[in-house]
C-alpha cells in the first residue's frame, strides 16, 4: 500500500446559504493544493496546483456584504476547468490574499516563470522566439513573406 503524505490544510470552509454552510461543497487550500469537494450522494473531487493559478478575483454582490460572505473566482492555466469559484465563503477578502500569496510562494520554490503560462497564443498556438530576445515574435499581417519593412 502507498502511504500518501497528507498535508497540512491552511484554510477549509464550505459553500454558505446566506451566512449558515449548509451546503455539500466544501474547499480547502493546503501549501501547494486548492481542493473543491463537491456533493453528498454523488461526490466530486477537484484538486489544482497552486503554480497553475494566472489570476485571482472577488467578488461581492450586496447581499454577500450583508451576510459576510463573497465569491473567490481562481483562473488557472489547465486543459480542463479554466474558472474556479469559492462561492459564498466567509472572510473572502483574507482567502483571496492567502490564495495569492501561497501562489507566489510556490512559483518561487518551484522555479515557475509566467513564460510556462503565457507563452500561448489564443488558440493554443505555441509563440514563437527566432530572434532570441525573450519575447515571441508577432506573426506578420503585412503580407510580405520576406519580413519587416526597413
Amino acid at each position: 500500500m502507498v502511504e500518501l503524505e497528507k498535508e497540512e490544510i491552511l484554510w477549509r470552509d464550505r459553500k454558505h446559504w446566506m451566512w449558515f454552510p449548509f451546503s455539500f461543497t466544501r474547499y480547502s487550500v493546503t501549501k501547494e493544493h486548492l481542493n473543491q469537494e463537491i456533493g453528498f450522494f454523488s461526490t466530486r473531487y477537484e484538486e489544482t496546483l497552486l503554480y497553475r493559478i494566472v489570476d485571482i478575483k472577488l467578488i461581492r454582490s450586496f447581499g454577500q456584504k450583508i451576510f459576510g460572505t463573497g465569491t473567490v473566482q481562481i483562473f488557472n492555466r489547465v486543459d480542463t476547468e479554466k474558472m474556479i469559484e469559492l462561492k459564498n465563503i466567509k472572510k473572502p477578502k483574507q482567502v483571496k490574499q492567502l490564495i495569492s500569496q501561497l501562489v507566489e510562494q510556490v512559483r518561487n520554490e518551484k522555479k515557475v516563470v509566467g513564460k510556462e503560462f503565457y507563452g500561448m497564443m489564443g488558440g493554443g498556438m505555441p509563440m514563437m522566439d527566432m530572434d532570441g530576445d525573450g519575447l515571441p515574435d508577432l506573426p506578420d499581417f503585412d503580407g510580405d513573406a520576406d519580413g519587416p519593412e526597413h
